[in-house]
């Protein structure tokens, strides 16, 4: 089972030694996800293989992505004039069960994770999760999308989530730091995107879409769409 995480993680590009890291963190992850599943209702997968595949290597399909857009926003706001850079952060928005934010937060340890959760029961698993892995660069807020603060986030992410309509998307750009903050969507097929932008390009005048490779998965299509702020 492990071994397929880490021929996933490889194949997504991961360093040797980075995998080496990664994966003992999973494994704390996975066995808090499978025990705790079907009492939190965290996530669509019956196995921990279908967990690993599903869950874990989708979040972590686009961790080389977000890591290239964090790396390049921060180091912007770095060499902006009076900005102040300990503030970086990327939101996990309805992250439910801790995807994708706790994955991609064990990935990319040089950022700092916001996970957005409205249920507090889930809060709590991700709470305990959080202390279990040692993750210092992850916190919890317990709170709706809707409240919370306005330009909260750099980079807000969201993989299971409702579709982007009027409402939501609004409510998105609206806790993203202007100017140049990032909404960054877990996206299944380019037809249903196309669609689903349409209908809110009055908001969203310019996106990108971002080809996924989810390791074992590949028959599957899946994309990254890239909103920024106006």
């Amino acid at each position: 089972m492990l071994e397929k995480l880490q021929q996933g993680l490889n194949t997504i590009g991961f360093l040797p030694e980075e995998i080496g890291t990664i994966v003992p963190k999973i494994e704390q992850y996975l066995n808090e996800l499978d025990m705790f599943n079907k009492v939190y209702d965290l996530c669509g997968a019956d196995t921990k293989e279908d967990i690993i595949v599903k869950h874990i290597l989708d979040s972590l399909s686009a961790a080389p992505k977000i890591k290239a857009i964090a790396t390049e926003m921060k180091n912007t706001k770095a060499n902006t004039e009076h900005s102040q850079n300990d503030d970086f952060c990327i939101a996990d928005i309805g992250t439910g069960g801790g995807l994708p934010g706790i994955p991609l937060a064990i990935a990319l340890p040089e950022f700092q994770f916001i996970l957005v959760e409205r249920m507090s029961k889930r809060c709590s698993f991700l709470e305990n999760c959080v202390a279990i892995l040692g993750l210092s660069n992850v916190s919890i807020i317990n709170e709706q999308a809707e409240r919370i603060e306005q330009q909260s986030f750099d980079i807000a992410v969201f993989r299971a989530f409702r579709p982007l309509d009027k409402k939501m998307i609004r409510v998105l750009l609206r806790i993203l730091k202007k100017p140049n903050g990032k909404l960054i969507a877990y996206k299944a097929r380019i037809t249903k995107i196309e669609s689903e932008m349409e209908g809110i390009n009055q908001w969203v005048p310019a996106y990108k879409v971002y080809p996924l490779s989810v390791p074992f998965l590949e028959d599957r299509e899946r994309n990254l769409v890239i909103i920024p702020t106006k």
